[in-house]
């Protein structure tokens, strides 16, 4: 009987090589993102209007705040947050005139103080009496 023989291929330095495929990586473009402006204060602008007036009014009782100017009006208040027992306060819009206000308790009562005139753009602390 005759020998049956199989060859193994066997790769030799002289067999040509399959070059391995580079994928190249690169990054995602980033997003750009629009820094927001700064915005300064000048004098041709103005800026919101800080009025806080130091008073206990008493448990129960609510500051309010007329005038003209920044929104408000002299013939119904706008009601003042209280900020603490003894401190009542409201942030106004910008506007670019002056601000003249009064205080009222329980929007009834006048403060008894004349006018009071606030700059646009200013923090006013104030103690009104009654």
């Amino acid at each position: 009987m005759k020998k049956k023989t199989i060859k193994t291929a066997k790769t030799s330095a002289s067999a040509p090589k399959v070059a391995a495929k580079t994928v190249k990586k690169t990054a995602a473009p980033r997003k750009k993102t629009a820094a927001a402006p700064v915005v300064k204060a000048g004098p041709s602008q103005s800026a919101v209007t800080v009025i806080t007036a130091n008073i206990d009014i008493g448990f129960g009782n609510a500051l309010y705040i007329r005038g003209e100017g920044a929104s408000l009006s002299w013939d119904v208040g706008t009601l003042m947050t209280c900020v603490k027992g003894d401190a009542w306060s409201i942030t106004l819009p910008e506007t670019s005139k002056p601000i003249i206000y009064k205080f009222l308790i329980n929007d009834l009562t006048w403060s008894a103080d004349p006018d009071y005139i606030a700059e646009s753009g200013k923090k006013n602390a104030l103690k009104p009496t009654f």
